[in-house]
């Protein structure tokens, strides 16, 4: 038996033990929850005010790219018509911002100075991907899905599926021919692009598609689609249930009728200035896909396989004029007639859409999925029972 006088010290030693180890538990415990990475979500408003829509890091991002005059433009219309999908016009400031970092990291010296400075890849990534998310968020009307569509983002396919885990690309494709006449003919002025030779320009979209769809590839399937330009035009329907079903959003017929949306309220917004708008207002036709065959100069034509190898391995056939491309569905057919009998009218119609003003569809009422969105004055419940709200 242990006399009282030891006993007592040895049962107060071991309730401060037991104590101690209970305090580091519970401090453990709370400190682990503090310093578990959390997504925050934020909020942006319907226009009315009502409707809160949740938007966070992990969020399934819809980003549409390729080069310029490739159908990204025919593409985000109609992912715009959907009601649950906004993209809105080109932002331009997102593939700068990407390639602004690229160029830090890819020099020594400002690498060096940005590491110095305490900002090295992880600080900047996450910076980066506030401010890009922010920008798609909030500079167009809230929906459910929310989508990008700025041609070069592609370039950064990397950076952006490390940045954003669950976002997903989708990869415009267009015979290159067309692509380069396109820029040409409309003056697109492009980095680098000398507009005065076809050749030129033609070993640029090269260069360019050589890269995008290389990291399209390395992305994986799960992530990243290419969408050949010329079949969206032949084949709406079936290539956009396609598209649909690999960003996981419910078909919708309208979509095919984009036309019957632009610039009306709570529908498409249209850029005045962005080159494709003349030719989006329009119902999907047939009229751009041979429009650039006699233009290629024979020079261009003798050397084509050397000058653009990514023709053939992204499967056209450089010696052919025309190209076989497939036969359009009837629906595409009709509205091709519908727009040649009426070709006064859709001119006008793109003439009043450069005219109009945003107001035209930022003012309004309508709400793109209110029925998927939650009050302003909801707060979202987390896992640990916290709430999480947002500007």
């Amino acid at each position: 038996m242990l006399r009282r006088s030891v006993k007592k010290p040895l049962v107060y030693g071991v309730l401060t033990i037991i104590i101690v180890l209970i305090a580091h538990r519970w401090l453990c415990r709370d400190s682990a929850f503090v310093m578990v990475k959390r997504d925050a979500v934020r909020y942006s408003y319907s226009s009315d005010k009502n409707r809160a829509y949740p938007y966070y890091q992990d969020m399934p991002l819809i980003f549409v790219g390729g080069m310029p005059r490739s159908g990204t433009t025919l593409m985000r219309v109609m992912l715009d018509a959907h009601p649950e999908v906004r993209c809105g016009e080109e932002t331009r400031v997102i593939p700068r911002l990407l390639g602004l970092k690229r160029q830090w990291q890819n020099s020594a010296k400002e690498s060096k100075r940005l590491v110095e400075a305490g900002l090295g890849d992880e600080v900047l990534s996450s910076a980066i991907a506030a401010f890009i998310l922010e920008i798609i968020a909030k500079h167009g009307e809230p929906a459910l899905h929310l989508c990008n569509k700025d041609p070069f983002t592609l370039k950064y396919t990397d950076e952006l599926a490390q940045m954003f885990p669950s976002a997903k690309f989708l990869l415009m494709i267009r015979d290159g021919r067309a692509v380069v006449h396109s820029i040409v003919s409309r003056k697109v002025t492009i980095s680098g692009f000398d507009l005065k030779s076809f050749r030129s320009c033609l070993e640029k979209w090269n260069s360019a598609m050589e890269n995008m769809y290389y990291l399209c590839m390395k992305a994986g399937s799960s992530r990243c689609m290419p969408v050949y330009y010329e079949q969206l035009v032949l084949h709406p329907e079936e290539v956009m249930r396609k598209v649909l079903g690999f960003l996981d959003i419910p078909w919708d017929e309208i979509i095919l009728h984009h036309e019957e949306l632009i610039n009306k309220p709570g529908g498409i917004s249209l850029s005045r200035i962005e080159r494709s708008t003349d030719q989006v207002v329009k119902p999907v036709n047939l009229d751009a896909l041979s429009k650039w065959i006699n233009a290629v100069p024979d020079d261009v034509r003798r050397d084509i396989r050397k000058i653009a190898p990514m023709l053939e391995k992204l499967g056209y056939d450089p010696d052919a004029y025309p190209p076989n491309y497939g036969q359009a569905d009837k629906f595409v057919q009709d509205n091709t007639l519908e727009i040649k009998k009426n070709e006064a009218f859709w001119q006008k119609k793109a003439l009043d859409i450069q005219m109009m003003t945003k107001s035209a569809y930022f003012g309004s009422n309508v709400n793109r999925s209110s029925e998927m969105a939650v009050p302003r004055d909801h707060r979202l419940q987390t896992s640990n029972g916290n709430t999480s709200s947002g500007s």
